[in-house]
């Protein structure tokens, strides 16, 4: 659907996941306005197509590709519309116009929620906390909440709320998941504390079971090709596997720190879907990897949409190859563009 603004609208964009919606929340927090809120799941990612704005209105746009999205912006910012762009992923030529506020920085030990966190002076630290969690930079997060002066027992219930809401993010369609990203916001939106939600909703609690669940699940699937120095998990195609693929591959990166990991969930049609993680004590190579098959993501942390089946062997080897850690690439790119 195509969203078309009155004039002097304000529409916030983002991924879907707990990165992207946490970015927008500290912002709407911070600058109460009515807005339309614009996202999807994890993989929905051309999201500035659906936007429709001109002069007077205002885009945020929060954790989501400037490479697949350029296009959309170039259109957005000749119509008139001032945009403000958060994100952590690497981006073509960025435009130089005088409409666009960008916020990059693609530093495997950051991302959109710690970027915003920065730009609004900690005001909302914790949730700030919940979207790096959730995207799995649970060393970055505990060592900021440390300095906070949070207690344990607050930093676990954060991480919880935080893996929950990004599992939530995980389906191939919204029937797939348990509540629509947009859905969840609203409720996300009701609190300027998490912990406060957490004491009155039980949204996290329901989440976070439903992902245990599919974790067991997941539990049973061993490896379907495994060294000393990668491993690749090869799920079925069904509801459950298309919910945890990206929990899963979080999980096996912190249970085994020293290893790279692939999980590929079969698609109709005879393709996969893939989820790849650098190992966590060399966070680089992952997003070189996925390019070369069609796919993006950070450093770290990557993927591909499609994988077609009679690729499946090539890719294994190339990543069974990889050189992890900062490669020229990675180097290259990885470096804050724009205002801090």
């Amino acid at each position: 659907m195509t969203v078309a603004p009155a004039a002097g609208r304000q529409i916030d964009v983002c991924n879907g996941d707990a990165d992207g919606l946490c970015a927008v929340l500290q912002w709407r927090l911070e600058k109460p306005a009515p807005a339309l809120l614009v996202t999807g799941l994890k993989r929905d990612i051309a999201l500035l197509d659906r936007v429709q704005a001109g002069p007077g209105d205002e885009v945020l746009v929060c954790d989501v590709s400037l490479q697949r999205n350029r296009a959309a912006l170039l259109r957005l910012l000749a119509a008139g519309t001032r945009v403000r762009y958060f994100d952590h992923h690497a981006p073509p030529d960025v435009p130089d116009h005088p409409n666009l506020e960008i916020h990059i920085d693609l530093d495997s030990r950051t991302c959109t929620s710690l970027l915003m966190d920065c730009h609004l002076g900690g005001a909302h630290r914790s949730w700030a906390l919940v979207g790096a969690y959730g995207d799995n930079l649970t060393g970055v997060a505990d060592a900021l909440a440390a300095q906070t002066g949070m207690t344990i027992q607050d930093r676990d219930q954060l991480r919880m709320l935080g893996e929950a809401i990004n599992y939530n993010a995980y389906g191939e369609e919204e029937s797939d998941v348990f509540m629509a990203p947009a859905r969840l916001y609203e409720t996300l939106l009701r609190y300027r504390c998490p912990l406060d939600l957490l004491q009155h909703e039980s949204i996290a609690q329901q989440l976070d079971t439903l992902r245990r669940d599919d974790l067991h699940r997941a539990a049973d699937v061993p490896p379907y090709r495994r060294n000393g120095r990668a491993s690749a998990t090869l799920l079925p195609d069904a509801g459950w596997s298309r919910r945890v693929i990206g929990c899963l591959a979080n999980e096996l990166a912190r249970a085994e720190p020293e290893r790279a990991h692939a999980v590929l969930k079969a698609m109709r049609g005879g393709a996969y879907v893939v989820s790849v993680r650098a190992p966590l004590s060399a966070a680089g190579g992952a997003r070189e990897l996925c390019r070369r098959f069609g796919g993006a993501g950070r450093a770290g942390a990557a993927g591909i949409d499609r994988l077609p089946a009679q690729d499946l062997d090539r890719f294994l080897e190339a990543f069974d190859a990889t050189r992890w850690g900062a490669s020229s690439g990675d180097a290259l790119t990885d470096q804050a563009i724009g205002t801090p």
